[in-house]
């Protein structure tokens, strides 16, 4: 069945006598059984249903999210499919029932099937397959998944508001941004809606328990803390406020406000901006550089630039690689930066 089959199925199109002759059959045997009870006295057969009523509607919530409100969502969901690659590894940190995920073009962030290195152990040991390779969702294909819930991301490449209106057609649907929190408060969130807030207070306490240990284990520069990204004609610079400035604010570090005056942004995100090579290094004057998913090359390649080589930073060879999964922050790299910052500060 496809899309649009299956919107003329749900809107009662598409013309199915067989369904309405059941349909005006049941009717009649629905009201033979009414007269004999009323007949019989089946106070205790109505509180059955009653109940019965209660805790259908109990199976299901309403949840608002950043795409709309989404009604009739399962409580206790059994097949999610996620059209975001970077959602995904919040759903395997709550134990969801993830059964296919969107994948990426395999790069060097990503195992051979594109899912992203930092889940995807956790990805195979919970048997989640790839629903569509591409950042555009792919309806047809999750449809054959069968799930009964989709979550996806409302920011970030894999935005998938433009196909809101398709994917809910299949499956309650549930969109997030993640570009404007901290991973943390998005599991919180995450758990609340998908009936799974123990397992997300578990995993926000397990992260704050290793930060609390690493920022007493670690020796903070005075130096503030650029945390950048290499783009050749221009460097990407991380705010306080992104994901990952607010990790390294809390083990103890200050982060570098960008360069002052308006950058360039994707799509309105507010935790990075992108300026100019040369605005950046003289912003970063005395800072210590802190390079966010790159390759140790690549970083070599780019401090050795004249813009950067005589930054002090770089003389006193305080240039720290956060390593290659630090651009999209969840429990699982979250995890492997702060092992990075340990390595690097303890």
């Amino acid at each position: 069945m496809n899309g649009r089959q299956l919107a003329r199925t749900v809107t009662g199109r598409g013309g199915f006598p067989g369904l309405r002759a059941g349909i005006k059959g049941a009717a009649v045997v629905a009201a033979g059984l009414l007269a004999l009870t009323a007949c019989g006295g089946g106070g205790s057969d109505a509180a059955d249903a009653n109940a019965k009523g209660d805790k259908a509607a109990a199976a299901t919530r309403s949840v608002k999210h950043d795409a709309g409100t989404t009604e009739k969502v399962p409580a206790r969901p059994k097949r999610i499919v996620s059209v975001s690659v970077t959602m995904t590894g919040h759903l395997l940190a709550l134990d969801a029932p993830v059964i296919a995920s969107q994948a990426t073009p395999p790069s060097v962030i990503t195992d051979k099937q594109g899912f992203f290195t930092q889940w995807s152990d956790a990805a195979a040991k919970n048997s989640v397959k790839v629903a569509y390779q591409g950042f555009e969702p792919d309806v047809e294909k999750v449809l054959a998944l069968k799930p009964d819930l989709i979550v996806g991301a409302s920011s970030g490449a894999e935005n998938a508001e433009k196909f809101y209106d398709k994917l809910s057609v299949v499956a309650p649907t549930l969109l997030y941004r993640h570009d404007d929190v901290s991973w943390q408060d998005l599991t919180t969130r995450l758990g609340k809606d998908l009936g799974l807030e123990k397992r997300a207070s578990e995993v926000v306490a397990a992260h704050d328990k290793r930060v609390g240990e690493v920022k007493a284990a670690i020796t903070v520069p005075k130096q503030s803390a650029a945390l950048v990204r290499d783009n050749q004609s221009a460097m990407t610079v991380f705010t306080p406020e992104s994901a990952q400035g607010r990790l390294l604010t809390s083990l103890g570090f200050t982060v570098l406000e960008p360069p002052a005056g308006k950058g360039q942004t994707q799509g309105g995100r507010s935790d990075f901006a992108e300026f100019s090579q040369e605005k950046v290094a003289d912003t970063a004057k005395d800072s210590s550089l802190l390079f966010v998913s790159h390759t140790p090359e690549e970083i070599t390649a780019a401090t050795a630039r004249p813009v950067w080589k005589d930054l002090a930073a770089v003389k006193d060879k305080r240039v720290y690689d956060l390593g290659l999964d630090t651009f999209r922050l969840d429990y699982y790299s979250a995890g492997n930066l702060i092992d990075k910052i340990e390595k690097a500060f303890g």
